[in-house]
């Protein structure tokens, strides 16, 4: 029997459950596996790397969903979806950020609709709706890096505290914004993701307010790369290892966000309620059953640290 791709819903027959497909579009009664090889989608990405309007190290495609034709077809602008397929280096990647993202819905986290769908060789390439969309129009975006007028090169010279006074001075609701802050930087401790730099936080402005995008870029860095060289991307109390539950809630929460006792108690609350949901979680997904073990026992080793 297999699990669908998009829902993690076990399947008696198809690759993908009527309610993946509902999530892409009412009117989608199958989907068409994508027409590229992982290194044809690579070189794809290679080529178009210069027209297309996102960026990053991992190889990304921009595409839209042909819903008449029933397939994601890849553009080189305008497309409302974000492709990565398999990465050479790390190894199942796109199944990785898959379950990273769903774990963060899990505890709270807003993302956008994501998944898994299959590419002409049998491989699973990870997809993202764009956020940033909205209809024919495109919604102000900015990342950290920007507000803190750095760059590519220098996105990791910057540390958790001084991300706050950015949220201050930009966002409508500053206080609401410093809660989906320190709801983030617990879940990147729990869940090994060491690369959360300045250009994967940003903000938009959305219904007439500005706050914190939905989540993305979620990734276990730790199980990516094989072994944990930091805890977090950026410094917390001059830190990026050996972070202890008393620098997450003590200081970080309560001395440099301000937040109040019952804020940070709720948070905790709501993230430990969501954790007995992990483990299923993780052992449906499709990362090989090697790589589910390590993840289950290094959000154990994590939790162990958090909440005891």
């Amino acid at each position: 029997m297999g699990r669908c791709p998009i829902t993690y819903e076990s399947l008696s027959e198809g690759r993908y459950s009527l309610r993946g497909l509902r999530l892409l579009s009412p009117r989608l009664p199958f989907l068409i596996d994508l027409p590229y090889t992982t290194e044809e989608q690579i070189r794809e990405a290679a080529m178009r790397a210069t027209r297309m309007s996102i960026q990053g190290v991992q190889p990304k495609l921009s595409a839209r969903l042909n819903v008449r034709e029933k397939i994601f077809e890849v553009v080189d602008r305008g497309g409302f979806y974000i492709l990565k397929p398999q990465n050479q280096l790390y190894e199942r990647l796109p199944e990785n950020e898959d379950l990273t993202m769903r774990l963060a819905a899990r505890a709270g986290i807003e993302v956008p609709l994501h998944g898994l769908i299959y590419s002409k060789d049998g491989s699973l390439t990870y997809f993202i709706r764009r956020f940033d969309r909205k209809g024919r129009g495109k919604l102000a975006v900015e990342d950290f890096a920007q507000l803190a007028g750095l760059t590519r090169d220098t996105k990791y010279n910057f540390s958790m505290e001084r991300m706050i006074p950015i949220l201050e001075r930009h966002c409508t609701f500053p206080a609401l914004e410093k809660l989906k802050l320190f709801r983030l930087t617990l879940f990147n401790f729990l869940v090994g993701n060491e690369d959360a730099h300045l250009k994967n936080f940003s903000l938009i402005r959305r219904q007439g307010k500005v706050e914190l995008s939905p989540g993305y870029d979620l990734v276990n860095t730790t199980i990516a790369l094989g072994q944990a060289r930091e805890e977090l991307a950026l410094p917390l109390k001059g830190r990026k290892n050996n972070l202890t539950r008393s620098i997450f809630f003590d200081y970080f929460a309560a001395q440099r966000l301000e937040l109040r006792d019952r804020a940070r108690r709720q948070v905790e609350n709501e993230l430990v309620a969501s954790l007995s949901s992990w483990p299923d979680l993780i052992e449906k997904s499709f990362l090989p059953a090697r790589l589910r073990k390590v993840y289950r026992h290094l959000v154990d080793r994590r939790c162990r640290v958090l909440f005891g």
